[in-house]
């Protein structure tokens, strides 16, 4: 034990910015993977990731979600949703329907169109980013995985 408090081998000094290290190559690693798959979306289908989170968050919810519920899904503002959910209904890929539990509000609903393109979308998705990840072996993405659990529960607990 070092006088530091922290058990290290013998000639080994600890790396105090390695929590910036890991932090700026998780990001790095994120923004790359998003990039590209940013590029994919718009080159093979005309369309925005932004778009692609939306229709991804309302297919989870088989009922729909109320703006306030899908921006807080996507981690964005009510104003990035609203423009983005207004263009997708003039496409006709989401329909308004009225919430039941308060005529005030209403509910954003994937149609039929718009189920059927984001199963299209989800699956050029799912093959891109098994693409980017296909260097790093599955045992690996397992133990990255499990590391990632363990950082988000920690960062839900603060």
């Amino acid at each position: 034990m070092r006088s530091d408090g922290s058990n290290v081998e013998e000639g080994v000094m600890p790396d105090k910015a390695l929590d910036l290290r890991v932090w700026i190559r998780l990001l790095g690693c994120a923004k790359m993977i998003e990039k590209q798959l940013r590029r994919n979306f718009q080159e093979q289908f005309d369309t925005t990731l932004p778009r692609f989170d939306v229709m991804a968050a309302l297919d989870r919810a088989a009922d729909g979600l109320r703006m306030g519920a899908l921006s807080k899904a996507l981690l964005v503002s009510n104003g990035n949703v609203t423009s983005i959910v207004r263009q997708m209904e003039e496409d006709g890929h989401v329909a308004y329907q009225p919430d039941p539990r308060d005529g005030r509000s209403a509910i954003v609903v994937l149609t039929p169109l718009g189920q059927t393109r984001f199963q299209e979308l989800a699956q050029a998705h799912h093959n891109w980013v098994r693409d980017a990840l296909k260097d790093l072996p599955e045992m690996d993405q397992a133990q990255l995985l499990t590391l990632l659990d363990t950082l988000k529960l920690s960062l839900t607990r603060n």
